[in-house]
């Protein structure tokens, strides 16, 4: 009798592992509990994804001809600002433009890089994402760039948040090469990437993201319909109560009033939830996942129509010090017009979090909608002159839904592996509480996870 596996998520993740198991040529019979189908295009509509890990699934699922791409020449390819001083800046591109002077940035970028190439290697073992951009590239770089891009991929702190965690190529660049840019330029970090004609053709045309005609959705969509078609059974409104180990070294998982069994768990779900269900004999395990908290993110969609956007773009960035409420905004009609309606509308994404967030619910403040599209249409009609009542508005609110990679994430991940090998538990770990939160970090988590179940590749 074949093996089985519960796969526990409710994202891109398990979806992702539970494909590459039913892939193997002799595949386990998969049961995926998911609570509810939760997406991260929910949170960015418009987010950059890239092919390079889910390129054969979209074809394979017949999507290539839903595929909107945005090619290396468009204005959403080429532009994405930064607001400081009550401006909007665009950040440097090219020869020329690390040459000369770019507000908000008191010197020309090149005398960063000139000055990252003479430092010294590092000797800590980890170190927090503004003290490594402040050591190497200055304070500039450090409390603007680097600042505003830790919000915006993760709504935290540069100043708490894990250089080796979450950008792990930059921290290898530096102890490969002694110099991140020389290591970014010979390649440190790099894997070999999957390749299909649909990939082949976002390397020609220098996709830079791309979306799907009725928005990114329909992947996880579209992965649902498949998996159920190939005989994964799908639970749903039934959540998982706990986890126990049975003496023949098998898992037993609680559903309230009725239980299922399986040889292997791939868990997907957050980290400290995990932490909840596991039994008393994975305590250690338990302790160590409870530490992996994460924020919450408001998500504000406004449409307008008859306005135009006094730049052309991907969407800006908002560094803490400028904004404490606002994480940036992402100009949706730019990238992809053909989702705009009809009539068309111009859209645009508000992101808010951060400490901000997070004090307002320490204090005990009432989260309301009606805040969320407050806060977010005073930032665009501040930050890009829309001062028109939106015709459209709608509002998100994403509770504990981005990972933080903390000063020592690794070491908590180490200790997790090691407690998972010397006690032989048939668990595996994926999702984005782990190793990345971007939507192709979690779909290679998937794939990876698949993989250490079966002990083989996928045929994928």
């Amino acid at each position: 009798m074949g093996r089985t596996v519960i796969v526990l998520g409710g994202g891109i993740s398990d979806l992702a592992a539970s494909y590459h198991l039913i892939r193997a040529p002799c595949p386990p019979k998969v049961i995926t509990r998911r609570k509810g189908i939760w997406w991260v295009g929910q949170i960015f509509p418009s987010f950059l994804l890239l092919l390079r890990t889910c390129g054969k699934q979209v074809s394979e699922l017949g999507l290539d001809s839903e595929v909107l791409p945005v090619r290396g020449d468009h204005p959403a390819a080429q532009n994405r600002f930064l607001y400081v001083g009550g401006a909007l800046h665009p950040l440097p591109s090219g020869l020329r433009g690390l040459l000369r002077p770019s507000p908000p940035f008191s010197k020309p970028l090149f005398w960063a890089g000139l000055r990252e190439l003479m430092k010294p290697r590092g000797q800590e073992s980890d170190e927090t994402v503004h003290s490594f951009a402040q050591r190497r590239l200055g304070p500039e770089v450090a409390s603007l760039a680097m600042d505003s891009l830790c919000r915006g991929v993760f709504a935290g702190n540069s100043r708490e948040l894990s250089i080796r965690s979450c950008f792990p190529s930059l921290f290898q660049a530096e102890q490969t090469h002694r110099s991140i840019l020389l290591g970014l330029l010979l390649g440190a970090g790099k894997t070999p990437q999957p390749d299909s004609g649909l990939i082949r053709q976002a390397r020609a045309e220098r996709w830079s993201q791309w979306s799907l005609r009725g928005g990114l959705e329909m992947l996880p969509q579209a992965l649902h319909t498949h998996l159920t078609s190939k005989g994964v059974s799908v639970l749903r409104g039934q959540p998982v109560c706990g986890l126990s180990l049975q003496p023949e070294g098998r898992w037993k998982v609680s559903l309230g009033d009725s239980s299922l069994e399986a040889d292997h768990i791939i868990s997907a779900i957050p980290a400290p939830a995990l932490s909840k269900l596991l039994p008393a004999e994975a305590a250690p395990l338990a302790r160590v996942l409870s530490t992996i908290t994460a924020v919450s993110v408001a998500v504000v969609n406004l449409q307008y129509r008859g306005v135009r956007l006094p730049v052309q773009g991907f969407g800006h960035l908002v560094p803490s010090s400028e904004d404490p409420i606002v994480l940036g905004i992402v100009y949706d009609s730019v990238a992809f017009p053909e989702q705009d309606g009809n009539p068309p509308g111009l859209r645009v994404t508000v992101m808010l979090g951060g400490s901000w967030l997070q004090m307002l619910e320490a204090s005990g403040c009432e989260l309301s909608e009606e805040l969320f599209q407050q806060w977010a249409q005073k930032a665009a009609a501040t930050q890009l002159g829309l001062k028109e009542q939106p015709s459209h508005c709608l509002v998100h609110f994403h509770k504990n839904c981005i990972p933080q990679y903390t000063l020592g994430h690794w070491q908590k991940l180490e200790s997790a592996v090691q407690f998972l090998a010397a006690q032989r538990m048939p668990l595996t770990l994926a999702g984005a509480s782990y190793e990345g939160v971007a939507v192709n970090d979690c779909i290679e988590s998937g794939r990876q996870a698949a993989v250490t179940v079966l002990g083989t590749e996928s045929n994928s």
